[in-house]
């Protein structure tokens, strides 16, 4: 890697484009030596310039950053790319991740921390680091743990199974026909079913209920 870290910015926003370009250039090792609004440029712009590392916006005018960035990261192994993201919402930090780039960062973070994401990029292309990483994986953790029904939305399945209607499992309840009707709405919205067998269907993929014998 040359002295100074040559970096290429992508964002489709001019003045934040600008911006990091400026905020980047000023630093004595680091070079920018292209910008571009478009994800359709970003490709040739890579070639032509040869840059250690390459800031690119989730959205773009014209293409999606993250695809863009899976497609660049299959091509240049080396390449340090750092994504940037109007929010750092759990599920876009996962994607940015998944995608293979280098560092994740909100355009809310300080200064500092962008400008360390491209240093860290620069060297540790194939390395992921974000802040928040951890307490976002404590998380996803904590969810998957949550079972997916809650004891009545189970106990509801659990009589749809047997095959009971709904006025029947009102009864078996001891709660009102309206209540029974809700409790049946939100688990076939839980399962993603318009109707019973459907729902029957994927709580046995599920393993929600078993098969009968």
């Amino acid at each position: 890697m040359n002295e100074q870290v040559k970096v290429v910015v992508v964002d489709g926003h001019t003045l934040v484009r600008y911006g990091l370009a400026g905020l980047a250039d000023a630093e004595p090792d680091i070079q920018v030596v292209g910008s571009t609004g478009l994800g359709a440029e970003a490709a040739s712009m890579v070639v032509s310039t040869r840059p250690d590392v390459l800031v690119l916006d989730v959205v773009l005018p014209d293409s999606n950053g993250l695809e863009l960035a899976r497609s660049l990261r299959s091509r240049y192994a080396d390449l340090g790319i750092v994504l940037l993201a109007s929010n750092g919402q759990d599920d876009v930090l996962f994607e940015a991740l998944e995608s293979g780039v280098s560092a994740f960062v909100t355009k809310a973070a300080p200064t500092d921390e962008v400008l360390a994401a491209i240093r860290h990029a620069a060297v540790a292309a194939t390395s992921f680091t974000a802040t928040g990483l951890a307490t976002a994986m404590a998380r996803r953790e904590q969810a998957s743990m949550q079972p997916l029904l809650s004891p009545r939305e189970a106990e509801v399945l659990a009589l749809l199974g047997e095959g009971l209607s709904v006025r029947a499992i009102a009864g078996s309840l001891c709660v009102s026909l309206s209540t029974a009707k809700t409790y049946v709405a939100r688990l076939y919205e839980k399962l993603g079913a318009s109707n019973r067998t459907q729902a029957i269907m994927t709580a046995l993929k599920l393993d929600l209920i078993a098969p009968k014998p």
